[in-house]
């Protein structure tokens, strides 16, 4: 977040530093990117922002992921293992349901075309007054809207959000902030299931998992992440091979 005012040219070179991929997540020198100001919810060590494919074969399909930290653990997975059968970009981003962040999807977006939209948001909402009561559905409901409008043929995929331990006992979930997390996914999962918009349970798959967890709360160590890549691997795979709308 911005604590002063900015001149318009240098919250254009914000903006632009959000948005505007180099093939690489970490900053350009200089600049500044988006600050979570949770400490305990890092970028995980590699940086915000879009990491854009180097696309050759104008023919091959590209897929977009969306996600926070969580998809810096398995990214490098799904792009290896869809290498030759897709291009893959990467929007790493510590961002909540919000206009704001719709606004942000929009210009991401114009980066494509994407063929396939596998997306995440939620760890970054679950402190109270981030997300205004009862605009949590209208947003998310605007979010897939946003996608569907640029892209009215792409395939979409929600992930929900993963599990939240409490912090040296992860075998434990965390009494507060979880409970956010399952409502949270509960009301993303009306909504998909509303807009016709297929799951990707990442919460069920790690639940029961959570000797995985590195013990900080809310990041996994390596078996798990490839858990959530597999999944995410084989929603893609299906959706590529998915008959047009």
């Amino acid at each position: 977040m911005i604590g002063h005012r900015l001149s318009a040219s240098r919250f254009a070179v914000a903006l632009m530093l959000l948005l505007v991929g180099t093939h690489s997540v970490q900053a350009e020198e200089g600049k500044s990117a988006p600050v979570e100001k949770d400490e305990r919810l890092h970028s995980d060590g590699k940086g915000w922002g879009l990491d854009r494919a180097k696309v050759v074969d104008q023919d091959r399909p590209r897929v977009l992921l969306v996600g926070d930290s969580i998809l810096n653990g398995y990214r490098k997975q799904v792009i290896n293992d869809l290498s030759g059968e897709a291009y893959v970009d990467c929007w790493i981003n510590p961002h909540h349901q919000s206009k704001h962040l719709n606004k942000l999807l929009e210009e991401v977006l114009e980066h494509g075309p994407y063929d396939v939209v596998h997306f995440n948001m939620g760890l970054h909402g679950w402190q109270e007054g981030r997300i205004k009561e009862g605009t949590f559905k209208p947003l998310t409901r605007e979010y897939v809207e946003v996608i569907r409008a640029k892209f009215p043929e792409a395939k979409l995929i929600w992930a929900s959000s993963t599990p939240v331990t409490v912090k040296g006992n992860p075998k434990e979930l965390e009494p507060k902030i979880d409970p956010v997390i399952v409502e949270h996914n509960r009301l993303a999962a009306e909504v998909m299931d509303e807009l016709h918009v297929p799951i990707n349970d990442f919460y069920a798959l790690l639940v029961d998992k959570r000797e995985l967890a590195r013990g900080d709360s809310f990041h996994w160590n390596s078996p798990a992440y490839k858990i959530l890549a597999d999944q995410a691997v084989r929603s893609i795979r299906d959706a590529l091979k998915a008959d047009p709308k």
